[in-house]
């Protein structure tokens, strides 16, 4: 399948999973909102320009926006995170490293514990920006900081567990014919 096809269901789904079903679940104590639509992000190619990145991560932000009625709300966070991230590839996996060899980031290309840093920090970047925007609006900062840690920890156990039930096939590339 081509990656154009991939990229394009996978925006499909992520986008129809978050409003349909994530977004229905009561927040816990008004403090975790799970969120994994920005996974679609860190899902994509190596190789992919980071214009072409906060692109798709208006795109995407812009699209759940639109469903949610909350304008910008998620647009901003997620070309921030579509911007932070070749940085934060780059400092995790080294010049000869993972994206000469495979085409997306996943525990395979990288290995669990760069894998797992990728995702906690843009996790936790892409959340707090987010509540922090909520937060500016009614003016909760305690409120801010814990709904951040919490709805973090949440929707990384919920991308941990997307990883384990649906395993990306990824072929090792070699500069052979």
């Amino acid at each position: 399948m081509s990656s154009l096809i991939k990229n394009i269901i996978r925006f499909s789904l992520f986008i129809l999973v978050q409003v349909f079903v994530l977004n229905q679940i009561p927040p816990l104590h008004q403090l975790v909102t799970p969120y994994i639509y920005f996974l679609f992000i860190l899902w994509l190619p190596f190789k992919m320009g980071r214009r072409t990145q906060m692109l798709l991560g208006f795109t995407l932000g812009f699209t759940l926006d639109c469903f949610t009625k909350t304008y910008g709300l998620h647009t901003a966070p997620c070309v921030l995170i579509a911007y932070l991230r070749p940085f934060l590839i780059n400092l995790l996996i080294s010049q000869e490293g993972a994206e000469t060899n495979y085409n997306e980031p996943s525990i395979k290309s990288m290995g669990f514990t760069p894998y797992f840093t990728y995702l906690a920090i843009l996790t936790f970047i892409h959340h707090t920006f987010l509540f922090f925007l909520e937060a500016l609006q009614t003016g909760g900062y305690f409120y801010f900081i814990i709904k951040s840690l919490l709805s973090t920890a949440i929707s990384l156990i919920l991308i941990l567990l997307v990883e384990l039930i649906f395993p990306r096939k990824q072929r090792f590339r070699t500069n052979t014919v």
